[in-house]
Protein backbone atom coordinates (compact mmCIF):
# COMPACT_ATOMS: atom_id res chain seq x y z
CA UNK A 1 0.00 0.00 0.00
CA UNK A 2 1.45 3.35 -0.97
CA UNK A 3 1.76 6.20 1.53
CA UNK A 4 -0.89 8.24 -0.26
CA UNK A 5 -3.43 5.46 0.26
CA UNK A 6 -2.98 5.10 4.02
CA UNK A 7 -6.42 5.99 5.32
CA UNK A 8 -7.23 3.81 8.33
CA UNK A 9 -10.40 4.64 10.20
CA UNK A 10 -10.38 5.28 13.96
CA UNK A 11 -11.34 1.66 14.66
CA UNK A 12 -8.69 0.38 12.27
CA UNK A 13 -6.08 2.56 13.98
CA UNK A 14 -6.99 1.00 17.34
CA UNK A 15 -6.42 -2.47 15.88
CA UNK A 16 -3.17 -1.39 14.22
CA UNK A 17 -1.95 -0.02 17.57
CA UNK A 18 -2.48 -3.48 19.11
CA UNK A 19 -0.73 -5.24 16.21
CA UNK A 20 2.20 -2.80 16.29
CA UNK A 21 2.59 -3.27 20.06
CA UNK A 22 2.09 -7.04 20.23
CA UNK A 23 3.10 -8.27 16.78
CA UNK A 24 1.20 -11.18 15.26
CA UNK A 25 -2.19 -11.76 16.93
CA UNK A 26 -5.39 -13.69 16.59
CA UNK A 27 -8.69 -11.82 16.41
CA UNK A 28 -9.40 -12.93 19.99
CA UNK A 29 -6.10 -11.46 21.22
CA UNK A 30 -6.78 -8.15 19.46
CA UNK A 31 -10.36 -8.05 20.75
CA UNK A 32 -9.25 -8.68 24.34
CA UNK A 33 -6.50 -6.04 24.06
CA UNK A 34 -9.04 -3.48 22.82
CA UNK A 35 -11.23 -4.16 25.87
CA UNK A 36 -14.31 -2.97 23.97
CA UNK A 37 -17.34 -3.90 26.03
CA UNK A 38 -19.74 -2.16 23.64
CA UNK A 39 -18.65 -4.17 20.59
CA UNK A 40 -18.51 -7.91 20.22
CA UNK A 41 -15.90 -10.31 18.94
CA UNK A 42 -17.65 -10.56 15.57
CA UNK A 43 -17.35 -6.79 15.11
CA UNK A 44 -13.58 -7.00 15.65
CA UNK A 45 -13.40 -10.00 13.29
CA UNK A 46 -15.33 -8.17 10.54
CA UNK A 47 -13.21 -5.05 10.88
CA UNK A 48 -10.01 -7.10 10.64
CA UNK A 49 -11.37 -8.89 7.54
CA UNK A 50 -12.05 -5.49 5.94
CA UNK A 51 -8.55 -4.34 6.91
CA UNK A 52 -7.16 -7.43 5.17
CA UNK A 53 -9.12 -6.59 2.01
CA UNK A 54 -7.78 -3.00 2.18
CA UNK A 55 -4.19 -4.24 2.51
CA UNK A 56 -3.67 -2.87 6.02
CA UNK A 57 -3.07 -6.30 7.60
CA UNK A 58 -1.90 -9.71 6.49
CA UNK A 59 -3.68 -12.92 7.46
CA UNK A 60 -1.99 -16.29 7.91
CA UNK A 61 -4.61 -18.96 7.26
CA UNK A 62 -2.27 -21.96 7.53
CA UNK A 63 -3.80 -23.07 10.83
CA UNK A 64 -7.35 -23.18 12.17
CA UNK A 65 -6.82 -19.93 14.08
CA UNK A 66 -5.95 -17.14 11.69
CA UNK A 67 -3.03 -14.92 12.66
CA UNK A 68 -3.03 -11.26 11.66
CA UNK A 69 -0.08 -8.88 11.33
CA UNK A 70 0.20 -5.22 10.35
CA UNK A 71 1.28 -4.65 6.75
CA UNK A 72 1.78 -0.93 7.14
CA UNK A 73 4.64 0.54 9.12
CA UNK A 74 3.78 2.45 12.30
CA UNK A 75 6.22 5.31 11.77
CA UNK A 76 5.29 5.75 8.10
CA UNK A 77 1.60 5.74 8.98
CA UNK A 78 2.07 8.28 11.77
CA UNK A 79 4.14 10.55 9.52
CA UNK A 80 1.53 10.39 6.76
CA UNK A 81 -1.39 11.07 9.09
CA UNK A 82 0.38 13.93 10.87
CA UNK A 83 1.35 15.53 7.54
CA UNK A 84 -2.25 15.19 6.38
CA UNK A 85 -3.49 16.74 9.64
CA UNK A 86 -1.00 19.63 9.42
CA UNK A 87 -2.09 20.33 5.85
CA UNK A 88 -5.84 19.95 6.39
CA UNK A 89 -6.40 21.19 9.94
CA UNK A 90 -3.51 23.59 10.64
CA UNK A 91 -3.17 25.15 7.19
CA UNK A 92 0.31 23.68 6.74
CA UNK A 93 1.71 25.02 10.02
CA UNK A 94 3.57 22.43 12.10
CA UNK A 95 4.10 25.07 14.79
CA UNK A 96 0.34 25.53 15.21
CA UNK A 97 -0.07 21.76 15.58
CA UNK A 98 2.65 21.57 18.25
CA UNK A 99 1.28 24.56 20.18
CA UNK A 100 -2.24 23.10 20.04
CA UNK A 101 -1.02 19.68 21.18
CA UNK A 102 1.00 21.09 24.08
CA UNK A 103 -1.81 23.45 25.05
CA UNK A 104 -4.40 20.66 25.21
CA UNK A 105 -2.44 18.01 27.10
CA UNK A 106 0.17 18.43 29.79
CA UNK A 107 3.53 17.06 28.70
CA UNK A 108 5.73 15.34 31.26
CA UNK A 109 9.18 16.72 32.04
CA UNK A 110 10.67 13.81 30.08
CA UNK A 111 8.51 14.63 27.05
CA UNK A 112 9.46 18.31 27.23
CA UNK A 113 13.15 17.35 27.44
CA UNK A 114 12.73 15.13 24.35
CA UNK A 115 11.00 17.96 22.47
CA UNK A 116 13.79 20.42 23.44
CA UNK A 117 16.48 17.95 22.34
CA UNK A 118 14.71 17.42 19.02
CA UNK A 119 14.35 21.16 18.44
CA UNK A 120 18.05 21.66 19.26
CA UNK A 121 18.92 18.93 16.76
CA UNK A 122 16.79 20.61 14.07
CA UNK A 123 18.30 24.01 14.81
CA UNK A 124 21.87 22.69 14.50
CA UNK A 125 21.34 21.07 11.08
Amino acid sequence: MSNNNIKPTEGEMEILQVLWAKGNCTVREVHEALDKKESGYTTTLKLMQIMHEKGLVDRDTSSKTHIYSALINQETTQQHLVKKMIDNVFNGSAARLVMQALGNKSASKEEIDLIKAYLDKLENK
